[in-house]
């Protein structure tokens, strides 16, 4: 029996799900060649770039509440710290900026901030769509990427006009910063027809496919590449890139080459990362510096204990 061992941590999920969600838009795989002509593609060595912005962010439920309002009616939410933040890897690697913040989710009318007896730590209240742990997660996933956002166009305004921007998943509501590409770790969906996504799992390390493009609304360019340092596992190493379909093909032909010629120098290793090699060192090490800056989770817990029992007993 022959098998082979995917490195990517399984407390993860999977990198590849075993059974990919058909795509629910039209997807083009003719734009850059004919779906018969599909070919690895290399990265020409005189396109990598010099400096490089990785942006991420990171989140933690520190407490789940129930919200309660004058008619003594009880929603569901969460009282949750996120941090966003910015890695520019030039000659070395610093961060550059980043920004924390704290919130009180829920679909509750009955929200309201919630101050702790740290002067610094507010919760700030954010309305959900819903209650369900999944409209919970979603409404601080967006505020995550709104600060995303805003820590990317701060550091895009001071780096090199020249600086490639990489962002932790999709482009999304981010296209519109120049330089912008977005790496999608993991797949979950088949954009593409089975010929064309089988031929993806035969890509050597530091190649990629050629364009295709995404449609629907919020329409992008995309590109699967090959990092070096996975293993023979179907897809191991394998990220899915994309930018704003607003770029013209050939800008997007450039871009992708630009991302082929950078991008694998940072492509992590098994025993120092968990999801190697699909998770980039500077992305790894500005998770963890950011996770580190959220603050003790069990010393928040107790202070939203304190910060409820107050509430309780000034309402009694």
């Amino acid at each position: 029996m022959k098998f082979s061992v995917d490195p990517w941590d399984p407390s993860y999920g999977a990198s590849v799900e075993t059974q990919l969600d058909p795509s629910e838009v039209v997807v083009d795989p003719t734009v850059e060649v004919p779906a018969d002509a599909w070919a690895p593609i290399g990265a020409p060595a005189a396109a990598r770039v010099a400096t490089v912005l990785f942006v991420d962010g990171v989140r933690r439920i520190d407490a789940r509440v129930w919200v309660e309002d004058d008619a003594g009616n009880a929603d569901a939410g969460v009282c949750a710290s996120y941090a966003a933040g910015v890695v520019l890897a030039a000659e070395r690697a610093e961060i550059v900026a980043s920004v924390v913040g704290r919130g009180l989710f829920s679909a509750s009318r009955a929200i309201r901030p919630i101050p702790t007896h740290y002067p610094e730590v507010t919760y700030q209240p954010y309305a959900a769509g819903d209650s369900t742990p999944e409209g919970l997660w979603l409404a601080i996933q967006d505020q995550m990427g709104r600060r995303e956002v805003e820590m990317a166009e701060v550091a895009r305004r001071e780096a090199p006009a020249d600086a490639l921007v990489l962002l932790d998943g999709p482009v999304t509501s981010r296209a519109h910063i120049a330089e912008a590409v977005g790496l999608i770790k993991s797949h979950a969906t088949a954009y593409l027809e089975p010929d064309l996504h089988r031929f993806v799992g035969t890509l050597p390390a530091g190649a990629r496919t050629p364009l295709f493009t995404i449609g629907g609304r919020g329409s992008r360019h995309s590109w699967y590449l090959r990092l070096p340092g996975g293993t023979d596992a179907p897809w191991s190493g394998v990220v899915r890139c994309e930018c704003s379909a607003e770029l013209s093909v050939a800008a997007a032909i450039e871009l992708a080459a630009r991302v082929g010629a950078t991008v694998p120098r940072y492509a992590s290793q098994p025993h120092k990362e968990s999801r190697a090699p699909q998770n980039l060192y500077p992305v790894g090490g500005l998770e963890r510096e950011l996770r580190r800056r959220l603050g003790d989770p069990d010393l928040l817990y107790r202070a939203l204990r304190r910060s409820a029992h107050a509430a309780s007993t000034t309402r009694s």
